[in-house]
């Protein structure tokens, strides 16, 4: 069985893309079942929906911010943390610095 092992992973290396994505499938209906993944599809779908909206109401609020000239330091933790930023050890220009790089790393994707 041992010996089987290694000739099992080299013949599983040389599946495809398209192999790979029936093989998940078929784990994932296995795993969950059949009546829940419209469910965890919904569920995936309205997490990206917020975080489309968390994400463009911190850039609405960054704008406004910027607009005022020089924003409080309470309000950028807020928009770090609604981003994920660890603010702890930055200063204000940094994190202005920090959000703006990840707002435009999200609207590239």
């Amino acid at each position: 069985m041992a010996a089987g092992l290694p000739s099992l992973l080299m013949q599983l290396g040389g599946l495809g893309g398209m192999e790979w994505i029936f093989i998940v499938i078929a784990i994932v209906v296995i795993f969950f079942g059949v009546k829940k993944i419209p469910e965890i599809a919904r569920s995936f779908g309205k997490a990206s929906a917020e975080y489309e909206k968390a994400k463009i109401e911190a850039k609405r609020e960054l704008q406004q911010l910027k607009d005022q000239n020089r924003p409080g330091r309470e309000k950028l933790e807020e928009i770090a943390e609604s981003l994920g930023i660890d603010y702890s050890n930055k200063n204000d220009d940094e994190l202005k610095s920090a959000i703006e790089v990840e707002l435009n790393k999200g609207a590239k994707k």
